[in-house]
């Protein structure tokens, strides 16, 4: 579904490599599912965007950003006030960046020059200040690192029975083996489809999943306490332990 925001499609058809605009939403906002032509650099200075497509869920907290290429349908559901800041890339300005979405850090340099980009009157031209600006964005998104807040979705449909539950209860600790027998169907079965259309298992597709839940919570204010007790985790420390080898830091250091 083409978006029908007309200040959008001003930045996002334009024939310029790149064009950056500024929008605030307040918390719980959703921006129903719409596509680009242009591949997208989404950042929020302020604020968690959970970002949903056909093929899975990306969290993109402050200090990172979401790659969408071209084409790709997707929503956008606010946790707090956002202050997103975008990038519309022309497709061959970035060749080398994947086709698929996915979240990059955004450095400090980067995080200035969208901000810079956003001020740069349009149209500009290649060797104007303004267009070396562009090209050094460009340079700096080629350099950004992928970073694991992804949340594939499966296509089966017994498979996406067992997300959806998960989805509304973190807590439940459910095997694989009882999942099987509500299923009927071999337990090798659900480990294989879960390895085949996720590349995950089935634990780690419940980690993964915890934890950007996890993610939402702390964005929005909730003690680690009643994260890990909500999750279903023993005890704050066998939360904390997760989490720091997944993202390198502890839950309370994530948003510093």
């Amino acid at each position: 579904m083409p978006f029908s925001d007309l200040r959008y499609q001003q930045f996002d058809r334009t024939a310029l490599p790149v064009t950056a605009l500024a929008e605030d939403y307040s918390d719980g906002h959703i921006t129903p599912p719409h596509c680009h032509p242009n591949a997208q650099l989404v950042h929020a200075v302020r604020g968690v965007m959970v970002v949903s497509t056909d093929s899975g869920q990306w969290i993109v907290p402050p200090t990172r950003g979401l790659w969408i290429p071209p084409a790709v349908e997707h929503s956008t559901r606010m946790v707090g006030a956002v202050q997103m800041r975008t990038a519309f890339i022309r497709p061959d300005a970035v060749p080398a960046l994947p086709a698929v979405c996915a979240v990059l850090k955004i450095s400090s340099l980067l995080r200035e020059l969208i901000l810079a980009t956003i001020e740069i009157a349009i149209p500009y031209t290649q060797n104007s200040r303004a267009g070396h600006v562009v090209q050094l964005l460009i340079d700096e998104i080629q350099q950004l690192p992928s970073l694991p807040l992804h949340l594939p979705l499966p296509a089966d449909a017994r498979l996406r029975t067992i997300c959806a539950a998960i989805g509304n209860a973190p807590h439940d600790n459910t095997t694989v083996t009882e999942w099987a027998r509500h299923l009927r169907i071999d337990p090798k079965t659900i480990q294989r489809l879960f390895l085949r259309e996720t590349g995950m298992t089935f634990g780690q597709w419940r980690t993964q999943a915890r934890l950007l839940i996890a993610l939402e919570r702390l964005a929005a204010g909730a003690r680690v306490l009643d994260i890990a007790l909500d999750l279903g985790y023993e005890s704050p420390t066998a939360f904390t332990t997760m989490f720091k080898k997944q993202f390198g830091v502890s839950p309370s250091r994530f948003f510093e």
